[in-house]
């Protein structure tokens, strides 16, 4: 289903995930520093939910553009498993980034505000995560 409504990705039917999409300059944040901030903004060891919010839509995935981040993401999971950085497995899923699309308007938060405080930077990823829709069937 191209471009599905936020209410038709809420039913858990569509195969979208809700997810943020990261725009940021290598030059100043490693691919790999990143998904750092990724496993620590979220529970990566419960499937399909976050939280109370509960269905395939809310999985824990990475959204890989080409092969380098494909391979550094397995690498980092293969890390954090290693040293057994969480109590339970990482059930975050890899998978080709098929189509974006972006949220509806009223969906949508900004950034103000995050460079100061680390619990506004969590409460955007929250506010984020919910409100945006990408592709992948699971």
């Amino acid at each position: 289903m191209p471009n599905p409504s936020y209410e038709a990705v809420c039913t858990g039917t569509t195969g979208h995930a809700e997810v943020v999409q990261v725009a940021f300059d290598p030059e100043q944040l490693s691919y790999r520093d990143l998904l750092g901030v990724f496993f620590t903004l979220h529970d990566p060891t419960t499937l399909d939910r976050q939280g109370g919010d509960v269905g395939t839509q809310y999985r824990s995935a990475i959204f890989y553009h080409d092969d380098e981040q494909r391979r550094t993401a397995e690498e980092v999971v293969r890390e954090l498993e290693a040293e057994h950085v969480f109590d339970e497995s990482i059930v975050t899923k890899i998978e080709p980034l098929k189509a974006f699309y972006p949220a509806e308007e009223y969906h949508r938060s900004t950034t103000e505000g995050i460079r100061t405080s680390p619990i506004a930077a969590r409460s955007l990823h929250r506010r984020s995560r919910s409100c945006a829709a990408s592709t992948s069937k699971s």
